[in-house]
């Protein structure tokens, strides 16, 4: 990243304690066949429910893929405190916390290898929360912090077509926009990511389909950050 737009990332970030975050994090992708971070979302607003499942199918299954070299982190943003102001070069409102400086210490670690961003199908569209992150992000993009970092996607429904393809597209346009590499499930389901289908019980482990393709997700994931580390 050149001066200037450094500069230009960090004002965006300041008064939100991201700033400093960004300032003490190293430039630069993880050293070759380093330790790799592998980073999913969940967007719901109910937290430890079934887009936080999801993503825990597709965390096991990627740090299976080499327990001596990735690391997995599952972040809920279901409680936190994210306002939306800073996306558009706002300050934080008086007496309002910013959890996004969590976040944001995970997201600017060289170490990196990929993120997954799950969310619930609101009305045919990503959660409000999910769109409030993807937002965010959007100072990352000054600097293009997150250029050539794998990125994936997961979505649950509820009715097994109930709009899960339609979330995916919209993360995948958005993380596209920060030039991220974006992979799908993989063989042999090889579609569009993780669609998972909750029946009403918040239960998902009985979608048998549908757990595969977070499988995969995972596992396609580890297995092209791990190829991009060589």
């Amino acid at each position: 990243m050149n001066l200037k737009n450094r500069r230009a990332f960090l004002g965006v970030a300041a008064g939100t304690g991201i700033g400093a975050v960004l300032a003490s994090a190293p430039l630069g992708a993880a050293e070759s066949a380093g330790k790799i971070k592998i980073v999913a979302v969940a967007c719901s607003p109910r937290k430890g429910k079934t887009t936080t499942q999801g993503l825990r199918f597709v965390l096991d299954a990627a740090a299976k893929v080499a327990p001596d070299r990735i690391e997995t982190v599952l972040i809920e943003l279901a409680g936190m405190s994210i306002p939306l102001e800073p996306a558009f070069g706002q300050p934080v409102p008086e007496g309002i916390r910013d959890d996004f400086v969590a976040v944001a210490e995970q997201l600017v670690d060289p170490a990196l290898g990929a993120l997954i961003v799950g969310s619930p199908v609101h009305y045919a569209n990503m959660s409000t929360l999910c769109k409030i992150f993807i937002d965010r992000l959007g100072m990352f993009r000054k600097g293009f912090r997150l250029s050539g970092k794998v990125a994936g996607a997961l979505a649950v429904g509820g009715a097994r077509n109930g709009g899960q393809e339609l979330v995916l597209r919209c993360i995948h346009d958005a993380l596209v926009c920060q030039e991220m590499l974006i992979v799908g499930d993989g063989q042999p389901t090889g579609h569009f990511g993780a669609t998972l289908w909750n029946a009403g019980d918040d239960d998902i482990s009985t979608d048998e389909f549908g757990v595969k393709t977070a499988v995969n997700l995972g596992r396609h994931a580890a297995e092209t950050a791990l190829r991009l580390t060589k």
